[in-house]
Order: structure tokens, then C-alpha cells, then sequence
């Protein structure tokens, strides 16, 4: 895979590696998400002590290192030297053993089923092929594949829309895709997995959430919007769990 697309040039950054965690997980809102993220991945694979599990994307080893502090043997890929070097530091200082590499989500450097389960948070929006990447994710895991997505029925998809015109424009953005719940869920029928559970996260988008700051009024805000309906209809990041 190209090395030019943004998904690589924009992480390869020693700068963005050591300021990700404060820009996704800061303030009350991104330690909401980070709690959500830990119960969601607690729920899918356990018992998690004794099960190898692969976190693909890792990025600064925030999955990777929770899962290990269970008792997972984890190992964690990404395509980024950078990123993965302040893992390894947030790992040694959590005391947990993870083994990270350098690896493209495309093409996993794995034999077939020699994971128990594969996670895959925040990759498959800014992944050149998604379904390759899916591929890849169910030719590794015996058991079970954990992935999530901005969904292209929510307010994501202007935002999406939005920065893609802005990349167009010749300026520096993430444009990441928002991707349909029915795609996602053929590509892993037509790897052999089927879909057995789906979570929405939000309604509104996550920028808003955090630029309010309020973990109070955004469970509120979308208590009232699920209420109505809207987080079935509308709610983003999808998160799947899909078994073989």
C-alpha cells in the first residue's frame, strides 16, 4: 500500500504520535470514550486471561495494554514506527507486556486462525480498502473480530464530507469515509463471520460532545435522543463484534 496516502504520511509523525492520546482521550468526554472502549472489549472477549489477541491499528497501545492488563496475550500492529513507540513506553510503564510491530492492516504478517480474536478501533474510515482489511482481520482470528466506524447514516458523514472537500482543496485533514452498517456486515459474511453484536456510541458528533466539555449534559442530551429513537437511526461510531 501507498505510503503517500494520509492514513500513513499523518501518523509517521513523531508530533501527532505524542500528542494523540491528549487530543482523543482528554477532558471528560474522552475519558468517557476510553471507559466505553474498555467495557466494549471487556464484554466481547472474555474471559480474556490466556487468549491471544491481536490489536491491529494500535496506535499508542491504548486497547492493546488494556486487554493485556487482563491476562490477554496481545500482540499489537500498526503501520507506524512513531506511534508505536510511545506504546511500547505507556505499556513499560503500565507494567503489561505487549508485542508491538510495524504491520499495513492490508496484508497482516500472521498464519490463518493463530489469534484468538482481532481488534480493529478507528482504522477500517481511513484504510485504503476496508474490506481488505476485514479480510485480513477473520483470516487471523479463530474466534472473533471487533471493528469500528463512523456510520453513513449519522451527522459523521458531513463532517466526512466536509474534510474531504477540504483535502481536495490541497489543505492537510483527515478525510476519513463513513462506511454503511449493511456493507460492513457483508464483508465479514463473505469471510465466514457473522455479526452478534452492534453498539452506537453518540448521536451527535464527538467533536460537539467535547468541545462542551460536560460529560453530565451528554448523557443528557443523548439519553434524550435515544429515547426518541434517533441513536438506532443515527448513532456513531458503529462498533461491531462479529464471530466465526
Amino acid at each position: 500500500m501507498s505510503d503517500r496516502h494520509y492514513s500513513y504520511s499523518h501518523y509517521d509523525s513523531r508530533q501527532v504520535a505524542e500528542g494523540f492520546d491528549a487530543l482523543r482521550f482528554s477532558g471528560p468526554i474522552g475519558q468517557h470514550l476510553l471507559a466505553q472502549q474498555r467495557a466494549l472489549l471487556h464484554d466481547a472477549l472474555q474471559p480474556l486471561a490466556g487468549r491471544r489477541i491481536l490489536d491491529v491499528g494500535t496506535g499508542t497501545g491504548r486497547a492493546a495494554i488494556g486487554l493485556a492488563t487482563e491476562g490477554a496475550i496481545v500482540t499489537g500492529l500498526d503501520a507506524s514506527a512513531e506511534m508505536l513507540r510511545v506504546a511500547a513506553a505507556r505499556a513499560a510503564d503500565a507494567g503489561v507486556t505487549v508485542v508491538f510491530g510495524v504491520a499495513d492492516a492490508h496484508a497482516l504478517p500472521l498464519p490463518d486462525q493463530s489469534q484468538d480474536g482481532a481488534v480493529c478501533l478507528r482504522v477500517l474510515m481511513h484504510a485504503i480498502d476496508w474490506r481488505r482489511c476485514v479480510a485480513e482481520l477473520c483470516r487471523v482470528s479463530r474466534w472473533r473480530v471487533i471493528v469500528d466506524f463512523p456510520a453513513l447514516a449519522s451527522f459523521a458523514a458531513l463532517e466526512s464530507g466536509a474534510r474531504r472537500m477540504v483535502r481536495m482543496a490541497g489543505r492537510p485533514v483527515e478525510a476519513y469515509r463513513v462506511i454503511a452498517e449493511a456493507d460492513v456486515r457483508d464483508a465479514f459474511r463473505a469471510n465466514g463471520f457473522r455479526v452478534v453484536d452492534t453498539r452506537r456510541q453518540f448521536v451527535l458528533p464527538i467533536n460537539l460532545h467535547k468541545k462542551i466539555g460536560s460529560l453530565a449534559a451528554t448523557r443528557r442530551v443523548e439519553g434524550i435522543l435515544a429515547s426518541a429513537g434517533l441513536l438506532r437511526a443515527l448513532g456513531s461510531p458503529v462498533t461491531m463484534v462479529a464471530e466465526r
